[in-house]
C-alpha cells in the first residue's frame, strides 16, 4: 500500500503544521511545482546544477513533517552518495525547517552499532541523514524497520543502479514492500541534474535508461519544459572546445627512461628478498610500487618528463598527503620513500638545468618531452584569461597524480603572469592518496572567498559540494559519461561563465562523443517530459533470488550480501600477525559445486554446496550464514557474536560513575542523645609501651564505647610509629560501668576541651565547641577517652584529672587541705585569680599575650620577674626587662617564682611517620612562665598524661578503621576472616599506612581471572577465544567491577586518604560541628555518613580485587567464590567434562611420546595436546581447533599459580614486590624462552612462512646468546614469537582440562619448564618502567625518537640529568623490543653515572 495523496494526508493536520509545510516565500515557481509533484506521487526531480533541488526536499520533509515530529517512533531519510555530503546537506536541512536532524557516516563506528543505539538515535532525530550503505546495513540485520521511514530522499539518484547501494534499498525492501498489501512504504524523491549516467549512449537510448530509474525508484521524473525557465534563475556556462595536437615525450626518450624505472623497481624487489620480511609486508611493498609507476608512466605519458618528476618527488615526502603512509608498515612507508627518491633522481637527468618557465620555454621544451602539448594547451586557456580581476577556475582531471602535479606546476609558473593561487582536491579512491574531509572543505571554502583562484579536482567536486562561485570549468581530461559532463559544466555558476573542454584533435571518438553529451541534456528533458504520463512498471520479480530472513527480528541476509557478510564475520575471529581468518573457496565449476572452508576458531568448518556455477561462491557463503546463524555465531541481527559482545563492553565503558563518594564512619562510635539518667559504656584500657627509655612516660588512657566491641578489635594490639621509634599499643577489655547523666557530660567536656587544644594551638575554637554540648538533637560522635587511675586505686577513671576542667579560683586555701605549702608563699597571681602553687604545677595554661598553650611542669622557686633570663641570648636582661620590651607588658608580682611551662604538644599521624626529621630536643621546648600571664585551662593532668594523649587521634583512626572493615566483613555473609585482612583489603596506598591493598589485589585478580576464564570455557564450549576473551574483559573490567561494588555500596568503606589528625573528629562535640547523615545498608545494617571525597572508578574496582584476594588468602576458594557471588560476579565452578569430537589419531600429528615425557603428564585424551600445539594457520579438517581456547583457559590457570606460589612463598613481601615478581614472571617473554630451551618450537603445527621464519631467527640468536640470556622475560634481548609462548599457556590450559580441572597437576607439569622461579633478590623493574620512574622522582627530562629502517625498528633514548646527557639508540626487529634494549642501556649508564 503506498502512501495516500496529499488531500487524504492533510486532514489531520493542525493550523500550525499548515504554515510550516507550505513553500518557502523565496522558493521559486519551479521548485513550488515540483513540490507540488512530489506530495501527489514518488518523484525524480532532474534540474540543472544550482538550481536549489535540495530547497525542493526540504521544503517536502516540512509537509511531511507531523508523520514524523517526536514521539512519533517513525523518521525520514536524506541519502547522499558521499560522507563530505553529508554535513552539508544536514545544515541546509537545520537552515531552514526546526526538525531535529541526526548525521552519520562510517567512522562513526555505525558498522557496530546495536538495534537498541539506532532505536536512541530515532528516539531522537526526526530526519537522518546518511551515506547508502549505512542505511542497506541497518535495514538488513533489522536495526531500522522500512515501513518507519515517511520520507526517503535519494540525493545524486543516478547512482541507483547495479549493485549500488541506492538500487539493492530499493529492491531488497521498498519493492518487497510496495507487493505486501500490509504494509507502508515511505515517499521517494530522487534528486539529479543527470538521470542518465552512461559513457557512450546514443542520444536515442536515454529513455530505456530513464524508464530504468523510474521503474526501480517507482517515481516520475519532474523537470522543466526548457532551460529558458531555468535560464532566469540559474546562470548556464558556455560549452566549446579547445583542441591541441598531441605531442608527448620523444619514444626513444620514453623508452629508456621507463626501462629505467622498471630496472630500479626490479632492483628494489630483489633488494626485499634478502631480507627478513614477513610475505604481507612484501605484497604489500609491491602493490604500492606497482601503482606509484603505473602513475609515473602516465605523467610521462599525458603530462611530460617535468610533470613526472614532479610525481616522484611527491611520493618520496611524507609531508605530502598524497601518499597513504599510515596504512603502510613503518618499513614499508621508508622502502618505497627511497624508491621514489631513486626514480627522482634517474628523472632528473633528463632534465636540462635550471630552465626558466615561461610559455615560450614551454613550447620549446615540448618537442624535449619536458611537457606535452596538452598541458601548453591548458596554461595558454588560462591564460586567456588574465584580463578576469576574480577568476575562479575548477580543472577537472580523472587521475588524483594529475591534480597533485598540476597544482604544483600551476604554482610555479602562473605567478609569472599573474597572483592566481592554486590548490587541488581529490578523494581517496586511488588508494594512494587520502586528503582529509577538513582540508577539502577548507580549499572549497577559501576559493568561494577568493583565497584561491583555481582548484584542480577530480570528480569528487562533481556532485555536491556546494562551489558557486565558479566563472570557469576547464575538463582537461574529457568527461567519461554524460552524468559527468553535465555535472561538471554545472559547477560554472556565475553569468558568463565559460566550460572549455580539452580535446586531442585527432581523437574523433572523444569529440563526437561530447558533441553528443553537449545535446544530450535536452533530449533526455524532452524523454522525460514526452513519457511524463506513462506509469512505472513494477520490477521483474527476482524471488528467485534465494535469500534468509530471520522470522524474530526480520534481518536479512541475500545471496549478494551474504559474501561480505562472511568475510565481515572472518575478520572478527581471533587473528595474529602470522595468520589473518579468511573463507577460503574450492570451486568446482564443471561439477556446480563450491566447499567453503572457514578458520578453525569458527563454529561452522565446512560448507559444501551445488549451485548454478554464476552465483556458487554466493550460494556456499549464503548456506554458512544459515549454518552459522544456527550456531549462535550470528545473532538474531544477523551479526556476528563478536560485535555484538564488543558492542555491550563499549556500553559498559559509557555507564555513568560520579567520582564523588561517601566515606563511612563506623556506627559503633555514634549514638542518639540519651535521656536515662544513666549510660552504660564498655571500657578498654589503652597502654602503650616503647622498648626504649623516654624523658616522658606513657599513662594508661580508658576507651569508652557505647557497644561492647568484637573480640578482634577490642583485644587487640597496634603500632605507632614517632620519631624515637615504635610504639606497641594493647587494647584490652577492662569491663562495663554505668555513668551518669552529669558524669557523661563532664568526660565529654574534658575531652573536648583537652582535644581541642591539642589540635588548634589555642583556645580560640574551645568556646565554640563546648557551647553544643547540651544539645539534645541529632546523632554525635560518642565514645570517651579517659584518664586511667594507676591500677591500685579502687576506681578505674581518674576523676581528679577530669574534674581539673571544672578548676575555680574561689579560696584557694581552703580547697588543698593537704597542700604541703599551706602559708601565703604559696598562693599565686593568675589571669584567672588566686591559685595555690599545687594547682599550678601540673595545669595546661593559655597566656594570651603570645596565643600559646603550655603545659606547666613544676614551680621555678628559684627565679623571680627580676632573675636573669637564662635561656635567652640577652645579656643582662631580666624577666621583667624582656617582657615590657618585647610585649609592652609591666609584671605587677615580681617576687612570685616562675612556673616551668612545656609548648604544647604538635599532633601527627602517627600510624605512618612521613617527616622522619627529629623533633627539637625536649629540653628546649621548656620555657619560664610568669603566673600572672596564664589563664588555666585544666589542672591538675599532668604532662605525661597529655603527651599520652597526643597519640590518642592516631590510635582511634586505626580503631575506627577496623569498626568499619568489621561493619563490611558482618555485611558479607557465609564467610568469616580476620578484620585486619579485610581493612588491609580496603586501604589503597594513598593512605601512606603500614600496609595497602596491593599485593590482596594482585593475588585477587588472578584468582577473578583464572575464575572467570574457566566458568567461561566450561560455559560456552563452542565459543572461540576472541570471543571468551570479550565477554571476559567485560565481566572483570574496572568499570563492570567498579558497578558490582558501588551496587554493594562497597565505595563508603574504602580508606583513599592519608589520616591528618587536623581533621580529626573530636568525640562529645555536637552534631552541628560533624553532620552524620545515616546510610541503610540493608534492614539490619547501617553506617553513617561522615563527608564526600573523590574516589577514582579504578579504586573500587581495585578494592573488589583485593578483598577477592583477602578472602581467598583466609578462607581459601570457596570463601573467595562466596564473596565473588555476593559482589554480583557469578560464577559456576563445578566442572563437568566438555564432549569432544571423536579422538583424532594424534600420534601422527605430534610427537605424543616426547611431549609426554617433557610434560611428565600422560594424556587421557590426546586430542587435547593436538590442539594445544596447532596454530590458526594450521588449516587441515583432520585438526578441528586451533590452541587458542585452551590458551585463553591455561593463561589465567597459570597466572593464577603463579601468582598464588609467591604470595605463599614470601608472605611478608612488600605489596608492590609481588606485584614487580608476578610481572616478571607472567608474561609472554617468560614462556616463550622456556619454549625454546624445551624445544618446543619443532612441535608447533603450523603453515606460516613467516611464522617459520620468525621462530628460526629467533632459535639461533637464543643459542648465540643463550651463556648471557636470564630467565626472566625482560632480560631478554631477544623479541620472540608470541606463539611460542602462547604454546606453553595452551598447554597448561590441555593439562588443565584432561586432569579434570586440577590446578596442581599443571603446576607440578609446568613448573620444572619454568626453571628456577624468580625471588625477591632476582627481580628486576622492565627497564622502561624503571627509568621512567627514576626520571620521574629526580626531575630528569627524558625524550625518546622512533623509526625504521632497513627492515628493523629503531628507538633512540635520551635522558638530561644535572648537565650531562644520556643517550642511546637501539634496533630489533620489533619496536618493544628496540624500546627495552634502549631504555635498559641508558638506565645502566644513568645508575653508573648516579652511584660514581
Amino acid at each position: 500500500m503506498t502512501m495516500g495523496a496529499t488531500d487524504d494526508m492533510e486532514t489531520d493536520i493542525a493550523d500550525d503544521q499548515v504554515s510550516a509545510s507550505s513553500p518557502l516565500p523565496f522558493a521559486r515557481s519551479y521548485q513550488v511545482e515540483a513540490l507540488e509533484k512530489a506530495m501527489k506521487q514518488n518523484t525524480i526531480v532532474y534540474l540543472e546544477t544550482g538550481s536549489g533541488k535540495t530547497l525542493i526536499a526540504i521544503m517536502l520533509l516540512r509537509s511531511y513533517a507531523y508523520l514524523f515530529r517526536k514521539p512519533s517512533p517513525c523518521f525520514s531519510v536524506f541519502l547522499v552518495p558521499q560522507v563530505v555530503l553529508v554535513t552539508q546537506q544536514a545544515e541546509a536541512l537545520k537552515r531552514h525547517t526546526d526538525l531535529k536532524v541526526g548525521m552519520y557516516w562510517g567512522s562513526m563506528g555505525v558498522d557496530f552499532w546495536d538495534a537498541l543505539t539506532w532505536k536512541q538515535e530515532v528516539d531522537k532525530y526526526e530526519v537522518l541523514v546518511m551515506t547508502p550503505a549505512i542505511l542497506l546495513s541497518a535495514l538488513r540485520h533489522s536495526f531500522l524497520t522500512f515501513n518507519m521511514i515517511k520520507v526517503l530522499i535519494f540525493d545524486e539518484c543516478h547512482h541507483a543502479r547495479g549493485n549500488h547501494a541506492y538500487a539493492c534499498i530499493l529492491k531488497e525492501f521498498y519493492h518487497k514492500e510496495l507487493k505486501s498489501a500490509t504494509s507502508f512504504v515511505p515517499r521517494i524523491f530522487g534528486m539529479t541534474a543527470s538521470p542518465v549516467k552512461t559513457k557512450g549512449e546514443k542520444s536515442d537510448g536515454y529513455w530505456k535508461k530513464i524508464r530504468e530509474l523510474e521503474n526501480l525508484m517507482n517515481s516520475k521524473v519532474y523537470t522543466c519544459e526548457s532551460e529558458s525557465v531555468l535560464a532566469r534563475f540559474v546562470p548556464f556556462s558556455t560549452p566549446s572546445f579547445k583542441y591541441y595536437q598531441h605531442m608527448g615525450i620523444p619514444s626513444s626518450t620514453r623508452a629508456s627512461l621507463v626501462a629505467e624505472l622498471e630496472k630500479l623497481a626490479r632492483e628494489h624487489l630483489l633488494v626485499l628478498e634478502t631480507l627478513d620480511l614477513k610475505s604481507s609486508t612484501v605484497n604489500s611493498i609491491e602493490k604500492r610500487l606497482s601503482k606509484i609507476c603505473s602513475s609515473l608512466f602516465y605523467c610521462l605519458d599525458e603530462l611530460g618528463i617535468w610533470m613526472a618528476l614532479k610525481a616522484a618527488q611527491s611520493f618520496s615526502t611524507s609531508q605530502n598527503d598524497f601518499v597513504l603512509w599510515g596504512q603502510l608498515e613503518k618499513f614499508s612507508e621508508s622502502s618505497i620513500k627511497k624508491f621514489c627518491s631513486n626514480a627522482s633522481q634517474a628523472i632528473l637527468a633528463y632534465i636540462p638545468d635550471g630552465p626558466t618557465w615561461s610559455v615560450a620555454n614551454i613550447k620549446r621544451n615540448v618537442e624535449a618531452g619536458l611537457v606535452t602539448s596538452k598541458i601548453v594547451c591548458l596554461v595558454e586557456s588560462l591564460l586567456d584569461y588574465s584580463s578576469l580581476e576574480k577568476i575562479r577556475c575548477i580543472i577537472f582531471v580523472q587521475r588524483v597524480i594529475a591534480a597533485m602535479v598540476l597544482e604544483s606546476f600551476l604554482n610555479e609558473i602562473l605567478p609569472t603572469y599573474n597572483s592566481w593561487k592554486t590548490e587541488y582536491v581529490a578523494g581517496n579512491n586511488s588508494g594512494l592518496q587520502c586528503q582529509s574531509r577538513k582540508k577539502q572543505f577548507e580549499t572549497v571554502e577559501d576559493f568561494r572567498n577568493g583565497l584561491v583562484n583555481i582548484i584542480v579536482s577530480t570528480s569528487i567536486l562533481e556532485e555536491g559540494l556546494d562551489v558557486q562561485s565558479c566563472n570557469l570549468v576547464v575538463g582537461f581530461d574529457p568527461a567519461s559519461t554524460i552524468c559527468s559532463f553535465i555535472q561538471t559544466q554545472g559547477r560554472a555558476r556565475m553569468p558568463n561563465s565559460d566550460y572549455l573542454m580539452m580535446v586531442n584533435s585527432s581523437d574523433l571518438p572523444t569529440q563526437s562523443r561530447l558533441m553528443t553529451y553537449i545535446s544530450g541534456g535536452k533530449r533526455m528533458r524532452e524523454d522525460s517530459l514526452s513519457h511524463s504520463h506513462v506509469p512505472c512498471q513494477p520490477l521483474p520479480d527476482d524471488s528467485s533470488e534465494d535469500f534468509f530472513r530471520v522470522n524474530s527480528t526480520g534481518a536479512i541476509v541475500t545471496l549478494r550480501s551474504s559474501v561480505s557478510l562472511i568475510y565481515f564475520y572472518c575478520a572478527r575471529l581471533p587473528s595474529d600477525e602470522y595468520f589473518k581468518p579468511a573463507p577460503r573457496f574450492d570451486i568446482d565449476e564443471d561439477q556446480g559445486i563450491c566447499t567453503l572452508y572457514l578458520p578453525k576458531s569458527c563454529q561452522v568448518k565446512e560448507v559444501r554446496v551445488q549451485a548454478n556455477k554464476s552465483v556458487l561462491k554466493q550460494s556456499a557463503c549464503l548456506e554458512a550464514c544459515i549454518q552459522l546463524h544456527q550456531a549462535g555465531a550470528l545473532t538474531d541481527h544477523l551479526v556476528p557474536d563478536m560485535v555484538l559482545k564488543e558492542t555491550v563492553q563499549q556500553k559498559l565503558g559509557k555507564i555513568h560513575y560520579d567520582p564523588e563518594q561517601p566515606s563511612y564512619f563506623p556506627p559503633e562510635l555514634v549514638s542518639q542523645f540519651s535521656e536515662l539518667s544513666q549510660t552504660t559504656y564498655h571500657f578498654y584500657s589503652i597502654r602503650m609501651k616503647t622498648e626504649f627509655p623516654r624523658n616522658l612516660h606513657f599513662k594508661d588512657i580508658l576507651l569508652g564505647t557505647r557497644v561492647e566491641l568484637e573480640a578482634d578489635i577490642g583485644n587487640t594490639c597496634l603500632r605507632l610509629e614517632d620519631h624515637l621509634g615504635t610504639i606497641a599499643v594493647t587494647l584490652s577489655y577492662v569491663g562495663a560501668f554505668d555513668l551518669t547523666q552529669d558524669e557523661v557530660l563532664l568526660c565529654r567536656r574534658f575531652q573536648i576541651t583537652l582535644f581541642r587544644v591539642l589540635l588548634d594551638h589555642s583556645v580560640e575554637n574551645l568556646l565554640a565547641a563546648l557551647d553544643g554540648l547540651h544539645l539534645r538533637d541529632g546523632v554525635a560522635l560518642d565514645y570517651l577517652l579517659l584518664p586511667s587511675t594507676p591500677e591500685q586505686k579502687a576506681s578505674l577513671i581518674d576523676w581528679e584529672v577530669i574534674r581539673s576542667v571544672n578548676l575555680t579560683s574561689h579560696k584557694p586555701w581552703e580547697r588543698h587541705v593537704d597542700c604541703s605549702a599551706k602559708d601565703a608563699s604559696c598562693i599565686l597571681h593568675t589571669k584567672d585569680g588566686l591559685f595555690c602553687t599545687c594547682v599550678l604545677q601540673n595545669a595546661l595554661v593559655y597566656t594570651p599575650h603570645n596565643g600559646y598553650v603550655y603545659c606547666t611542669k613544676g614551680i621555678l622557686r628559684n627565679l623571680n620577674a627580676n632573675s636573669i633570663l637564662t635561656k635567652r641570648k640577652s645579656g643582662d636582661e631580666s624577666y621583667m626587662e624582656y617582657y615590657e620590651k618585647r610585649h609592652e607588658i609591666r609584671l605587677n608580682f615580681v617576687d612570685e617564682p616562675l612556673l616551668n611551662g612545656r609548648h604544647i604538644f604538635t599532633l601527627h599521624n602517627h600510624l605512618h611517620m612521613t617527616r622522619k626529621k627529629k623533633e627539637k630536643e625536649l629540653g628546649s621546648e621548656y620555657v619560664e612562665l610568669p603566673p600572672e600571664l596564664c589563664h588555666v585551662i585544666l589542672s591538675p593532668i599532668s604532662v605525661d598524661m597529655i603527651y599520652s594523649y597526643k597519640f590518642m587521634p592516631s590510635v582511634m583512626q586505626r580503631i575506627e578503621s577496623l569498626l568499619i572493615a568489621f561493619n563490611l566483613k558482618k555485611s558479607i555473609p557465609k564467610v568469616n576472616i580476620p578484620t585486619i585482612k579485610v581493612l588491609e583489603a580496603i586501604t589503597t596506598k594513598k593512605c601512606q599506612d603500614q600496609f595497602h591493598l596491593e599485593s590482596l589485589e594482585t593475588l585477587g585478580d588472578s584468582f577473578l581471572k583464572y575464575a572467570v576464564c574457566q566458568h567461561l570455557f566450561q560455559s560456552y564450549h563452542t565459543h572461540h577465544e576472541g570471543l571468551l576473551s570479550t565477554i571476559k574483559d567485560g565481566m572483570i573490567s574496572n568499570v563492570t567491577l567498579c558497578k558490582f561494588g558501588c551496587e554493594q555500596k562497597l565505595q563508603g568503606f574504602i580508606r583513599n586518604e592519608c589520616f591528618e589528625p587536623k581533621g580529626w573528629m573530636v568525640p562529645g562535640q555536637s552534631s552541628a560541628a560533624y553532620a552524620l547523615v545515616n546510610d541503610y545498608l540493608s534492614k539490619s545494617t547501617n553506617m553513617y555518613i561522615a563527608r564526600k571525597r573523590n574516589l577514582k572508578r579504578k579504586t573500587v574496582a581495585d578494592v573488589v580485587e583485593s578483598l577477592i584476594g583477602a578472602y581467598l588468602s583466609e578462607g581459601g576458594e570457596l570463601a573467595a567464590l562466596a564473596f565473588m557471588n555476593w559482589v554480583g560476579i557469578e560464577v559456576d565452578f563445578t566442572t563437568t567434562m566438555i564432549q569432544r569430537e571423536p579422538s583424532l589419531q594424534a600420534e601422527k600429528l605430534v610427537n605424543v611420546s616426547y611431549m609426554e615425557s617433557l610434560l611428565n603428564y600422560k594424556f587421557k585424551d590426546k586430542s587435547l595436546l593436538v590442539e594445544a600445539l596447532t596454530h590458526g594457520s594450521y588449516m587441515i579438517p583432520e585438526i578441528p581447533r586451533c590452541y587458542q581456547r585452551l590458551e585463553f583457559l591455561g593463561d589465567s590457570v597459570l597466572d593464577y599459580l603463579i601468582t598464588k606460589h609467591l604470595y605463599g612463598e614470601y608472605p611478608n613481601l612488600s605489596p608492590g614486590l609481588l606485584t614487580d615478581m608476578r610481572s616478571a614472571s607472567v608474561n609472554n617473554e617468560c614462556y616463550a624462552q622456556v619454549a625454546v630451551k624445551s624445544n618446543l618450537h619443532k612441535h608447533v603445527l603450523h603453515a606460516s612462512h613467516d611464522l617459520h621464519k620468525h621462530i628460526s631467527r629467533t632459535v639461533s640468536e637464543f643459542e648465540r646468546l643463550s651463556s648471557v640470556q636470564s630467565s626472566f622475560g625482560w632480560e631478554s634481548e631477544i623479541a620472540f614469537p608470541k606463539v611460542l609462548g602462547d604454546v606453553i599457556e595452551s598447554l597448561a590450559g590441555a593439562i588443565h582440562v584432561d586432569s579434570g580441572y586440577n590446578k596442581e597437576v599443571v603446576f607440578a607439569s609446568i613448573r620444572p619448564l619454568l626453571g628456577c622461579m624468580i625471588t625477591p633478590e632476582t627481580v628486576k623493574l622492565h627497564p622502561v618502567r624503571e627509568l621512567t620512574e627514576l626520571c620521574q622522582k629526580a626531575q630528569f627530562e627524558l625524550s625518546k625518537a622512533k623509526g625504521f629502517e632497513k627492515g628493523e625498528a629503531y628507538v633512540t633514548v635520551e635522558v638530561t640529568a644535572k648537565e650531562m646527557s644520556f643517550a642511546h639508540t637501539a634496533k630489533a626487529s620489533d619496536k618493544k623490543m628496540a624500546k627495552k634494549l634502549a631504555y635498559k642501556e641508558v638506565l645502566n649508564s644513568l645508575k653508573k653515572s648516579l652511584d660514581s
